[in-house]
């Protein structure tokens, strides 16, 4: 390599060694213990050695998320003196019980109460909630079931609850700017627990926060949806402000992630000769598939819904029917491409480097951020099935993406993510129980665009076709509940 490589290369592995240590010291000046309990998988973080038991807090992630996923929430409340307990609900993240009714969820909360009141650090007499989406609706249930127990509920995004005047005691709505149907909805919700109301020392308080330039999920790193919720609190156990502290962990997560996926464009170049085999390709062929075979993948799926039980496919709750939907557009496009490059062990030997360039690129610090990426065995007996059937996709987008010319990549990007969104837009129309992938779109075009940088510096259509597979498969087993046996 050259001096320029190593230069910056060097960079690239200090950002890495940067970002790392900006997230360890998020968590400077707190306990943080990794508990089980009756199976389920707990976080405690609080502040270490108090002067009195500090006030506890319950919360709840909400579907397809885990405790990972709240950690915004948990920092910024123990850097503020709360004792905070995180969990996962039967079938997400850690929790390898299949997801159940919804008392399920109300009996992983219990479990998580007694958890938290097992601390030493607990002043049992003051407890609150804190819950999103399915976690708000669940929070707010516990807490209207028995009022006394819980002096504040700050839920979420939220889900139905039977809620009054009375019950929770001093309930905050949020909700994000950009959430649709559910912004009115939540309206409706305060209305009927009594409006806005400061009375937080008779346990009446009521508050809606609208958070700005927030959707479904964003909100849950939004510093102004963590700085209300701590707000709240405080002024229900008339504590005085303590903390300053920001939520800053997903910049860290971003240079991160940068600082990898530099490294391989860095070291790609010296270590692999890129074939360019997509260059060769014609228009229909390389643009007819990637828009045909998406809107043909749905169709088909449609078809077949009636036959299978798709939803539950494998015992994933929907993360299986995303991977059929992958499975069918994906075979189709192969059809219109017709002729491949022959697979070779250098291909899928370079499919397997990039696959661990991205597992610890994309997840290593997903771990401690926003996802359970360390699946449990439950889940890590659906991998490889589920990367076989993204493969197809993935090697006919490897062999059809242009390999050379930066502006074709990004041309290649957006219409690669588009075609993936309106694919699956039409499968949610078509196809019962796939709702919840509508919150999942957003996350699609920079997925692909991930995998756009690796096959620019890849340049191997059986490589990228491998990588890209096993690690997107990866993504689908660590998200989407569990519900049941495997295939």
């Amino acid at each position: 390599m050259t001096r320029q490589r190593y230069f910056f290369l060097f960079l690239a592995l200090l950002a890495i060694a940067l970002s790392w240590w900006g997230i360890f010291t998020g968590r400077a000046g707190l306990v943080v213990r990794s508990l089980e309990r009756e199976g389920v998988p707990l976080l405690y973080m609080a502040p270490q050695a108090p002067v009195e038991k500090v006030p506890g807090v319950l919360v709840a992630h909400g579907f397809a998320g885990s405790k990972q996923l709240m950690q915004g929430y948990g920092q910024v409340l123990a850097q503020a003196g709360y004792a905070v307990m995180l969990w996962d609900f039967s079938g997400h993240g850690a929790n390898g019980t299949p997801l159940g009714e919804w008392s399920s969820l109300q009996g992983d909360l219990e479990v998580a109460r007694a958890g938290l009141l097992e601390q030493p650090e607990v002043d049992a007499t003051r407890l609150a909630l804190l819950g999103h989406s399915m976690g708000g609706g669940a929070v707010m249930s516990a807490a209207i079931e028995d009022v006394e127990q819980f002096a504040a509920t700050v839920a979420i995004s939220a889900t139905t609850a039977a809620v009054t005047p009375t019950a929770p005691r001093n309930l905050m709505l949020q909700i994000g700017a950009w959430e649709g149907r559910l912004l009115p909805y939540t309206k409706e919700l305060l209305a009927k627990a009594g409006g806005e109301s400061d009375r937080l020392a008779q346990g009446r308080g009521r508050s809606l926060v609208v958070v700005p330039n927030a959707e479904h999920i964003t909100i849950l790193f939004r510093d102004r949806s963590h700085q209300a919720a701590k707000s709240w609190l405080n002024g229900t156990f008339n504590l005085s402000p303590s903390s300053k502290y920001a939520d800053r962990r997903l910049v860290w997560y971003a240079l991160h992630l940068m600082a990898w996926l530099a490294t391989g464009v860095i070291v790609a170049p010296v270590l692999i000769k890129s074939e360019g085999a997509g260059d060769r390709l014609n228009g229909f062929r390389r643009w007819g598939g990637l828009i045909i075979s998406p809107l043909l993948g749905s169709g088909v799926l449609a078809l077949i819904t009636g036959v299978v039980e798709l939803p539950n496919l494998g015992g994933l709750l929907v993360g299986s029917t995303v991977g059929v939907w992958f499975l069918i557009a994906g075979s189709i496009w192969l059809a219109i491409l017709w002729k491949l490059p022959r697979p070779t062990l250098r291909g899928v030997g370079l499919g397997v480097l990039l696959f661990a360039l991205l597992w610890v690129a994309f997840g290593l610090m997903g771990q401690v951020v926003w996802l359970q990426w360390l699946l449990i065995p439950q889940r890590l007996q659906l991998w490889l099935v589920l990367s076989a059937m993204c493969f197809p996709w993935f090697l006919a987008a490897g062999v059809a993406q242009p390999q050379q010319r930066f502006g074709s990549r990004l041309g290649w990007w957006f219409m690669e993510s588009l075609a993936l969104v309106v694919g699956l837009v039409l499968a949610l129309f078509w196809v019962p129980g796939l709702g919840f992938v509508f919150l999942l779109l957003p996350v699609f075009p920079v997925l692909m665009g991930i995998l756009s940088v690796a096959a620019a510096f890849l340049g191997e259509a059986w490589g990228y076709g491998v990588g890209s597979a096993l690690f997107f498969g990866w993504i689908l087993a660590a998200v989407f509940p569990l519900v049941g046996s495997g295939f």
